[in-house]
């Protein structure tokens, strides 16, 4: 069973940039379709960007397409959320997801269908 850990959560400022990261010990992340998800106060947890088991494929919410960023580094069974051009309304708590998949490509957006998550990291964008 993998376990995740995030860190890198912050409070920045309008326009500032941050990285996250989800360290997974337990089987390599070859194995798993990786997910960043957020969950702001109020709100249902949403898919925020997505990586398939073989690396190259990825997918992002509309509204983080052109900001954010999702990589994956094999030798350190970590993957990385790049976030940029920050604004308010990125304001939540960010949960890293795996996912075992047979499927090379496949990415899932819906929660359920990720069976490990991390604690989450809080990321607050002030103006």
């Amino acid at each position: 069973q993998v376990q995740l850990a995030e860190s890198g959560g912050a409070l920045v400022h309008t326009g500032d940039s941050l990285r996250l990261s989800c360290a997974a010990s337990g089987p390599p992340l070859g194995n798993f379709n990786m997910a960043w998800f957020r969950q702001a106060p109020g709100k249902e947890r949403e898919f925020v960007a997505g990586i398939g088991r073989s690396g190259t494929t990825t997918n992002y919410l509309d509204a983080v397409k052109g900001r954010f960023a999702i990589s994956r580094d094999t030798a350190k069974n970590t993957v990385y959320l790049q976030m940029n051009s920050l604004n308010p309304e990125d304001t939540a708590d960010y949960y890293c997801a795996a996912r075992r998949t047979f499927s090379t490509f496949e990415i899932t957006t819906t929660p359920a269908a990720y069976t490990a998550w991390g604690r989450g990291t809080q990321v607050t964008v002030a103006w």
